[in-house]
């Protein structure tokens, strides 16, 4: 576990790729026995690694991770993980337009499921992904992590006219 602006997180490793990534209250968060046995991140490479890669991105200086991943899961989620790792730092996607991108818009309740079944939210930018209208609609981590990964990755030109 390693402490973050956000709280504290776990990150989970399976062999040589990282397999989870649970703040606290994780809506989805598996239990703590299905996670093996606990590392001191500075002792496993690939724990430290995405830690370090973490607490950069949390800071601002890094926008993309370089991360061997390793999720669990079926042929569609990893069809939608895979359209949410492509959305870039600072952009947002709707859950409708991930199902068209899947082959059809009526699967936007399908989609949202998968979103929300990442179990490497942060490493899989689900916090991106938003309701048709623009709203912050559900993340495992709780809304306002939501916020605060979009406000970190807001362009500089947005964020200098907000009014709140």
């Amino acid at each position: 576990m390693i402490e973050t602006r956000l709280g504290p997180i776990t990150l989970v490793a399976k062999g040589e790729a990282i397999a989870g990534l649970y703040f606290r209250h994780h809506v989805r968060r598996p239990s703590q026995e299905t996670f093996g046995p606990e590392v001191a991140g500075s002792t496993d490479p690939l724990l430290n690694e995405a830690a370090r890669q973490l607490r950069h991105y949390l800071a601002g200086r890094r926008r993309q991770f370089d991360l061997p991943l390793a999720a669990e899961g079926d042929a569609f989620q990893h069809a939608v993980w895979d359209i949410v790792k492509s959305i870039q730092c600072g952009d947002t996607t709707t859950y409708g337009r991930i199902a068209e991108q899947v082959g059809d818009r009526s699967l936007a309740q399908r989609v949202g499921q998968a979103v929300g079944a990442n179990p490497l939210c942060v490493f899989v930018p689900c916090h991106r992904v938003v309701g048709s209208n623009g709203s912050l609609t559900g993340y495992a981590g709780g809304l306002e992590r939501k916020r605060a990964l979009l406000e970190l990755e807001e362009p500089p030109a947005v964020s200098a006219g907000r009014l709140f």
